[in-house]
């Protein structure tokens, strides 16, 4: 699904962010990414959504060569990910139930295609009776779940999940595990970025440690 040979960035004249780093993720694979503060987590995933080309190496997204594709090919590709931001980029002037249809608006579905999915999924994160808020009278991990509740509601090809868990307690960060699980059993490929070590111990999965601009991989 995505591969990544001898790929290495830099910002403007500065030294190289990330050096080197070949992986790949497969279909239906589940990964996490980790590491110490600013080691590139952030600059990885963006690599990934196809919000920053590097400055050297290959990487090949949905059978297509990142330096070759046309910016008129990207909201079709990004369409295929699912992201949850740390900033969680919210329409503060939209309820959270029509933040988390957007994305199905935007692709001219009919609200009554969607309406049940996105009610359930809300009453998954534990939002289900605040349909009607607005982001502004949320706390950091209400809109946190927003957010996933978003990336998830259109069953992306692969979810990058960016400290998803970071502002929610121990219980819903694992219900929240468990929604990801499910949604990698369904066919997604899930990349989450944690620093949470007892949420990577609870699965049996790929670690991609980003050190110093270089990556390790422990399958």
């Amino acid at each position: 699904m995505i591969k990544f040979e001898n790929v290495g960035l830099r910002y403007g004249m500065g030294p190289e962010v990330l050096r080197d780093v070949s992986f790949s993720i497969p279909k239906q694979s589940f990964q996490f990414l980790t590491g110490p503060s600013g080691a590139g987590k952030t600059t990885l995933l963006r690599l990934l959504f196809m919000s920053l080309r590097p400055t050297r190496g290959l990487i090949t997204i949905f059978d297509k060569d990142m330096a070759t594709i046309k910016p008129e090919e990207l909201p079709l590709l990004r369409r295929r990910v699912g992201v949850v931001f740390q900033d969680f980029r919210l329409l503060d002037h939209m309820t959270i139930y029509e933040n988390v249809g957007l994305p199905l608006r935007v692709r001219g579905k009919e609200e009554s295609s969607y309406q049940h999915d996105v009610l359930e999924l809300l009453k998954w994160v534990g939002l289900g009776e605040r349909i009607h808020a607005l982001p502004p009278v949320l706390s950091g991990g209400e809109k946190q779940r927003v957010a996933i509740a978003r990336a998830l509601i259109d069953q992306p090809e692969i979810l990058l999940a960016d400290e998803p868990t970071g502002n929610v307690d121990t219980p819903m960060a694992r219900r929240l595990l468990r929604l990801f699980l499910e949604l990698n059993r369904l066919g997604t490929a899930v990349v989450i970025a944690t620093h949470d070590l007892g949420l990577m111990d609870q699965v049996d999965a790929r670690r991609m440690i980003l050190s110093n601009g270089q990556l390790e991989i422990y399958e």
